[in-house]
């Protein structure tokens, strides 16, 4: 069987449990497309994957990687579009670390007019993501107050200039004074450096958050609710400091709030097939344009992995990381 180069994680743990390897060509199934890898984004997951945290599905690739973009080099049955030859990015179930991958061909999205392969592998994960956290759960409206935390990420990068381009008014949190610039320069109307502001207080200020959008967790899911509006919405993808929290549920119910939230990954192909078409209907257009677009902060060569996630762990990245696949 063709052997490809991959990355994978030989035991959990930190970084340097990245090691390149060598493993056998994914195959199409039904439904799928195999994509030769030009370059994969890197993410929170991968390392949560790495630390043995975030446990891939039972059907998935155990190498990690959940986005991609590259040339389909194969179909299987069933697949109507993407055709052989096609430049692609993607949604992945995992082994985006590798010079092959297989997805099913409805996670798919055309290479945006204007952009090149390295811009596109930094969509997926993060396009997925938001659109389904703020808009499709978070139902996000022109007009209302929007916080995004983590505003310099690529989460917090894609919310702030979507949430802008939906007519909301956005606040954002970051750590520095360029972190907060980067924020502004992207569409905030307001960038708080948590370092110095309470963001609490600017948004209570401002007659609070409809909809705050967080990865922190922790001490933070408490200081949301009271950053929230009457009738507000807190959506949790992430907690980076932790799931539990001390909260007062009497102000949920007094205060009509809710309180929900999602991961990605675990979702049914048929779920994520929903996002894929609603993204390429109302927000490809917005980058086929250039009216929003990804930010980049590194790239590093596929085996250069560990670095990328030392890099991104230590917190000063703004935008994207991405490894080059192609040799």
């Amino acid at each position: 069987m063709p052997q490809m180069r991959a990355i994978e994680i030989t035991k959990p743990g930190g970084p340097d449990v990245l090691q390149p390897c060598q493993r056998p060509m994914p195959q199409a199934a039904a439904g799928q497309v195999v994509i030769k890898v030009a370059y994969a984004g890197v993410n929170r997951p991968d390392a949560l994957q790495r630390a043995g945290s975030y446990a891939p599905p039972p059907t998935a690739s155990d190498l990690p990687g959940l986005e991609a973009s590259g040339e389909v080099v194969e179909v299987g049955p069933d697949v109507s579009w993407p055709k052989v030859g096609e430049q692609v990015c993607a949604l992945l179930p995992g082994g985006g670390y590798a010079e092959y991958v297989a997805t099913p061909a409805t996670h798919c999205l055309p290479v945006p007019q204007g952009l090149d392969l390295k811009q596109a592998a930094c969509l997926p994960e993060t396009y997925f993501t938001v659109w389904s956290n703020v808009f499709m759960r978070g139902g996000l409206k022109a007009g209302e107050r929007f916080l995004v935390h983590g505003g310099s990420s690529g989460i917090g990068t894609t919310a702030i200039q979507l949430a802008k381009q939906f007519g909301a008014h956005v606040f954002a949190t970051a750590g520095s004074a360029d972190k907060c610039a980067a924020c502004t320069d992207l569409g905030a109307d307001r960038a708080i450096n948590y370092r110095e502001e309470d963001f609490v207080e600017v948004l209570k200020d401002a007659g609070g958050a409809n909809l705050i959008l967080d990865m922190v967790g922790g001490d933070y899911i408490a200081r949301n609710l009271r950053a929230l509006a009457d009738d507000g919405r807190l959506v949790q993808i992430a907690f980076l400091q932790g799931p539990k929290a001390d909260i007062n549920f009497a102000q949920i119910m007094m205060r009509r709030l809710t309180v929900t939230g999602s991961t990605l990954r675990p979702q049914s192909d048929i779920a994520k097939a929903e996002i894929a078409a609603a993204l390429r209907e109302t927000v490809w257009p917005l980058l086929d344009q250039g009216k929003i677009a990804p930010v980049m902060d590194s790239e590093f060569a596929l085996n250069d992995a560990a670095a990328a996630h030392a890099r991104m762990e230590g917190s000063t990245h703004i935008g994207k990381i991405v490894l080059s696949v192609a040799p």
